[in-house]
């Protein structure tokens, strides 16, 4: 079986490991968002291509989801010592791959080339895509801070700044990685992560070509990111309500409607499914938390067992 899935962020990093443990025989392709890449202290850093490849690896830390297992941050130390900028939590682990990344990087090596090496060396068997090779940057429009770089955001400012728009820098010249449109054509199920749809899927489906590949299927479905107007993780409710969005199930699903034949939110919100089914969307609704890993696994085969129901003709909620 073929399965391809958008992700970015710690959501779509969970429900990828889940495909990856519930079908180990499966074709895996991921395209992670690169819109929250950065260079800090002279490193690339890509924070959700990581993320998705710790996961997948066993590596991640299992507390906050991103960042490396038993991790410590004695050159973080020594960089605060010294006066350097320490907001983003660089850890030992973490600092070898971006070392590595960087150097590659600057040696002419392409962020697929790099990605598809480390897989290798990390022992994933899935095929790991950055969206683009060519650097795309997520700007996060605010009302009093003015326009910052995502990282600024999310990571140095904490999410507090109201938001009123993004712009994603370079989206226009960015092509998809080579592989993945193809990786689109030919899969059995297409899977829309519960990321954020603003900044981690929104840059994805900016890529030429993607979102296209995308509404020329009848086998994508979209997994809600909010459970009862909330976000499990991250500030997606935040930013739908700051955008005049209600922050819900329905707002998600209303992103994807041009593209998605069928749509998985969580038992709190079934009283969106009727509007969605307005939209010629199939709604279905289940437990869509991922507490640990056999949650992961029970909501990738959940999903699996859809895709299976709807290529058979069954569409039923």
């Amino acid at each position: 079986m073929k399965i391809v899935a958008l992700a970015g962020g710690v959501g779509g990093a969970k429900l990828a490991d889940g495909f990856y443990r519930a079908r180990p025989d499966a074709d895996l392709t991921v395209i992670v968002n690169t819109g929250d890449d950065f260079t800090h202290l002279g490193l690339r850093i890509c924070p959700d291509l990581d993320t998705v490849c710790y996961t997948l690896a066993g590596l991640a830390n299992p507390v906050t989801g991103w960042g490396r297992l038993e991790e410590s941050y004695a050159t973080l130390d020594a960089v605060e010592m010294l006066g350097g900028p320490t907001w983003f939590r660089l850890g030992d682990r973490d600092l070898g791959t971006h070392l590595v990344r960087s150097d590659l990087l600057r040696a002419g090596k392409s962020l697929s080339e790099i990605t598809r090496q480390f897989c290798q060396r990390w022992g994933i068997r899935a095929n790991v895509f950055p969206m683009s090779d060519d650097p795309v940057a997520t700007i996060v429009h605010t009302q009093a801070d003015g326009d910052l770089a995502f990282q600024d955001y999310f990571v140095r400012l904490r999410c507090q700044p109201e938001v009123t728009g993004f712009t994603f820098q370079g989206i226009d010249s960015a092509r998809p990685t080579p592989g993945i449109l193809e990786a689109i054509q030919a899969a059995d199920l297409v899977v829309v992560c519960p990321s954020n749809p603003w900044v981690s899927i929104a840059p994805i489906l900016g890529v030429q070509g993607i979102r296209s590949a995308l509404k020329a299927r009848e086998n994508v479905v979209a997994v809600s990111p909010l459970i009862g107007g909330q976000a499990i993780k991250g500030p997606a409710a935040k930013m739908f309500r700051e955008l005049g969005w209600k922050p819900a199930a329905l707002s998600v699903a209303n992103q994807y409607q041009d593209f998605i034949k069928s749509f998985l939110l969580d038992s709190a919100d079934v009283d969106d499914c009727e509007e969605i089914r307005q939209w010629g969307i199939i709604p279905y609704v289940s437990d869509i938390i991922m507490k640990d890993i056999p949650g992961r696994i029970r909501l990738a085969k959940y999903i699996l067992n859809l895709a299976s129901q709807l290529q058979g003709g069954t569409q039923s909620s």
